[in-house]
């Protein structure tokens, strides 16, 4: 196989030594994210990794002034270089060939914060969305990370309730204004949750307000604690 169809770099398509792996341009700019991170949001903090270890959990400024309703967050990559090529291809260049390579990432990060009872579910896309794209890349990534970590998974746990318009360049009041009531749990699937840990699967956090609708919807439904994990999160230097 290997003869006829050579290793090549995820992201830049250059020659590598093995199947799913990163060519070494493109992996000096993947900035995975390791300890110390924030708790809640994984943003990467500045210091040591031995600093994660030390005492209490370490959380980021934004946290700390306006926590959001989640437990625990991870993210396996920081959004740019690398990191945003690989979001976009899968999200926009129907490059389903990265979803094992990159779950595999994620786990990593996420399997701190499962537990056997916790059930996996994908920020849902209202089902305009989905035809327009034809895939929702947080479901491929959500399933690849249940059976990855052995865990149950509802693809339709929440659902969309109304269409709403793309959160490119709003400010982070927009973004959650945009998406007030907007994710509610599946009328029939719902159910699911009540007394259970949710772990909820986005491809990118930005602000965080579609992760916090969401994470609303879970706890309204009886979900006993909510965790999140991205691909890759926005996050400043």
């Amino acid at each position: 196989m290997h003869l006829l169809f050579p290793p090549r770099c995820l992201c830049c398509g250059e020659a590598v030594a093995s199947d799913f792996g990163l060519c070494p341009a493109c992996w000096h700019e993947a900035d995975f994210i390791t300890d110390p991170c924030c708790e809640r949001c994984g943003a990467p903090l500045p210091g040591a990794a031995e600093d994660a270890d030390a005492g209490a959990p370490l959380h980021c400024d934004e946290c700390l002034a306006a926590p959001p309703p989640w437990d625990h967050g991870r993210a396996a990559l920081r959004y740019a270089g690398t990191g945003r090529r690989l979001v976009l291809a899968l999200k926009h260049g129907d490059r389903l060939d990265l979803v094992k390579p990159l779950a595999a990432w994620m786990i990593r990060a996420a399997r701190p914060l499962v537990s056997p009872e916790t059930i996996v579910a994908p920020v849902p896309l209202h089902r305009l969305r989905l035809v327009t794209r034809r895939y929702n890349q947080s479901a491929l990534l959500a399933r690849a990370l249940a059976r990855g970590l052995g865990l149950a998974h509802a693809p339709d746990l929440l659902q969309r309730t109304r269409a709403t318009p793309s959160q490119e360049g709003r400010d982070r009041d927009a973004r959650h204004a945009n998406l007030a009531g907007a994710i509610a749990p599946h009328p029939r699937r719902g159910a699911l949750m009540q007394g259970r840990p949710v772990l909820l699967v986005d491809d990118v956090m930005t602000s965080g307000a579609t992760l916090r609708a969401a994470t609303r919807a879970c706890l309204d439904a009886g979900a006993v604690s909510v965790s999140v994990v991205v691909l890759a999160r926005v996050a400043r230097d």
